[in-house]
């Protein structure tokens, strides 16, 4: 059985590694993480939000946690939002939410959303009545990265393997 997306598990908080990563050492450990879903980073894209201040500096050439969440969480969402979007999701998460309980909230809910649009089943979270802007804007934020993770699937294992039994069949 091949893997898919929709069986896509991210490191909580508590199992992001917090004993300080290189540089090169960090990109390796996100993109590992993030490789089934085909999303990644370089070191010059994890230096300039550094630089941007998008995330805290490493300390003695070091990443540790909070970096390395803040980090997997911009490279997942910078599929669907620009960066002063981002930027301005950190102040609301800040203002309302720690970043181990925020970080942790945001994967459950992209693992959830993933399994309910691949198994074609209503999202969660679609009737979201009464609750807070930052959380509608989130979960609008997971759907729309959700939907592009399902696509990019689609398109490697669906059409690819259609596509060869196509060529097959017409030799």
């Amino acid at each position: 059985m091949r893997f898919s997306a929709r069986d896509y598990r991210m490191p909580r908080y508590k199992e992001i590694p917090n004993v300080g990563l290189y540089l090169e050492q960090t990109v390796k450990y996100i993109n590992e993480c993030l490789a089934p879903i085909e999303i990644s980073i370089t070191p010059s894209m994890l230096s300039n939000y550094v630089k941007k201040g998008y995330i805290d500096r490493p300390i003695k050439k070091q990443y540790y946690a909070d970096q390395i969440a803040y980090a997997i969480y911009i490279v997942i969402i910078k599929q669907v939002l620009s960066m002063d979007n981002i930027a301005s999701l950190f102040v609301l998460q800040k203002a309302t939410y720690t970043l181990p309980v925020a970080y942790d909230y945001f994967c459950s809910e992209l693992e959830k959303t993933l399994v309910a649009i691949f198994e074609n089943k209503e999202e969660p979270m679609k009737d979201m009545g009464d609750i807070p802007v930052e959380k509608k804007m989130l979960h609008s934020v997971i759907v729309a990265v959700s939907h592009i993770i399902y696509l990019n699937d689609c398109f490697k294992n669906n059409l690819q393997n259609n596509a060869s039994d196509f060529i097959r069949q017409m030799k």
